[in-house]
């Protein structure tokens, strides 16, 4: 599929053309689902079991428990075309062509005697025309997507501790818009966590999450032991304290408070790509009206250091400014996100949904050395119930200023109804001509295309 000579209105309508029809569809039924259509990270549809979800109903005998709780399903299927015309060096990759599938069955106990449990596990099957990282396809582009079954999820969880939720075990941890602990939902092998977590809400308007972590299901899977290159693409062990407080007291803003230590053990370090850290920030977000509208700001700053025994003795940080307004037809929001860098360590974020951020290309999913700053703008509207968008980055090296490239994002996304989503994406990066491929060797050309549908039960 070659985008790049294409029109900016031709990308456009490969986007939503694939929707046009649906919209006498009924509307979208629900407000949170443009979470995850506007690529946030939020997927509301399929975070069964998450951190913050409530506990089944008590049962009375352990025998009722087990035969008396809630059975869920999903399936999503996926095209991804990815288009990287022109590599630094060597061969150029082959245009990734990734068709997948995925199947997610759990099942989730009724409570009894305050304990309860959930198993879930999921399948997907693709084609081979792509790099999953895992098929030894080393001559096409990457697509994360590995044909594996894995288990997803599978905890005992505890609430006879009031207004407190405890899991053991395999579960999603998503950590307010994701942008250091997230599930990565737009992969169709989500990231899970092994540990422990403790959410507790008896102070007022206030959630206060504290969990260990002591292994990350990455999105590669863990067969991709198998492909030379250890565990490290499927696993990251660690002995991580995460704490995250929430306040939503003053009303006309959420304030946020966290600090994650992340200490990888030596299989993880092995490789040289996953030093501890530790991060201790806040944030504060909310809106205020403004006649028949809303504006809506968020501000958010955070200092990182090496932790534990890592050999780097470094300090970065992290800063978002973002400010929009809500015109009830459509959103349109301004944005500022500096993650430092000095040409010799960077600020990192390896637990984070990083697609949901600095654009949908993927080229930054590893932080340049020389760090990164993005300056970005997006709208969305909604249309007979099909969400539309655009967004736009400009994206420049902290350390030095030198321009890396821009980027668009385009989107369009249909919930039909209760059970059924439909919806197509287009990303298109395009590197300065000067961008220093040694500080930033993922910033090359990038064009990507989705078609996507799924069914939850």
């Amino acid at each position: 599929m070659k985008l790049k000579n294409r029109t900016l209105f031709q990308q456009m309508s490969l986007v939503f053309t694939p929707l046009a029809l649906l919209a006498l569809a009924p509307q979208a039924y629900s407000a949170d689902y443009a979470d995850y259509a506007a690529g946030t990270g939020v997927d509301v549809k399929t975070n069964v079991g998450g951190l913050y979800a409530p506990a089944q109903k008590a049962a009375g005998t352990f025998t009722e428990a087990i035969t008396s709780g809630k059975t869920t399903a999903n399936i999503q299927y996926r095209y991804e075309n990815v288009d990287q015309p022109r590599p630094v060096s060597g061969a150029r990759l082959k245009e990734a062509n990734a068709s997948t599938i995925r199947l997610r069955l759990g099942y989730e106990t009724a409570e009894y005697m305050g304990f309860g449990g959930l198993v879930q596990i999921e399948h997907i099957s693709a084609n081979d025309a792509y790099n999953s990282r895992v098929n030894g396809r080393t001559n096409y582009s990457v697509v994360g997507d590995a044909n594996v079954t894995e288990l997803n999820q599978a905890y005992v969880s505890y609430s006879g501790v009031p207004q407190t939720r405890l899991k053991f075990g395999r579960q999603l941890i998503r950590l307010d818009n994701d942008r250091w602990i997230g599930n990565v939902v737009w992969r169709q092998n989500h990231q899970t966590y092994d540990g422990v977590t403790a959410v507790n809400k008896s102070l007022p308007d206030t959630t206060v999450t504290a969990g260990f972590i002591t292994n990350v299901n990455r999105v590669f899977s863990d067969a991709s032991i198998d492909n030379g290159t250890g565990s490290f693409l499927g696993n990251h062990h660690m002995r991580s304290p995460i704490f995250n407080v929430n306040y939503k007291g003053l009303g006309f803003a959420e304030l946020v408070g966290y600090g994650y230590f992340l200490d990888y053990d030596q299989s993880a370090k092995a490789f040289g790509l996953a030093n501890s850290t530790k991060t201790i920030g806040g944030k504060i977000k909310g809106d205020a009206p403004m006649g028949d509208n809303k504006l809506m700001y968020a501000a958010e700053y955070a200092r990182q250091s090496d932790y534990k025994d890592n050999p780097i003795d470094f300090t970065a940080h992290y800063t978002l400014l973002e400010g929009g307004v809500d015109v009830k037809v459509a959103q349109f929001k301004l944005g500022y996100e500096l993650l430092s860098g000095n040409g010799k360590q960077s600020l990192s974020t390896p637990l984070a949904t990083l697609f949901a951020f600095n654009g949908w290309a993927d080229v930054f999913l590893v932080t340049p050395k020389n760090g990164l700053r993005d300056v970005y703008a997006n709208a969305r509207t909604n249309v007979a119930g099909i969400v539309l968008g655009a967004d736009y980055h400009d994206f420049k090296a902290d350390h030095g200023g030198n321009k890396y490239g821009t980027e668009w994002d385009l989107i369009a996304t249909k919930q039909i109804d209760k059970t059924y989503s439909v919806g197509s994406r287009y990303a298109r990066f395009r590197a300065d001509n000067a961008v220093d491929h040694v500080n930033c060797a993922a910033c090359i050309d990038t064009s990507k295309f989705w078609v996507y549908g799924a069914m939850n039960f």
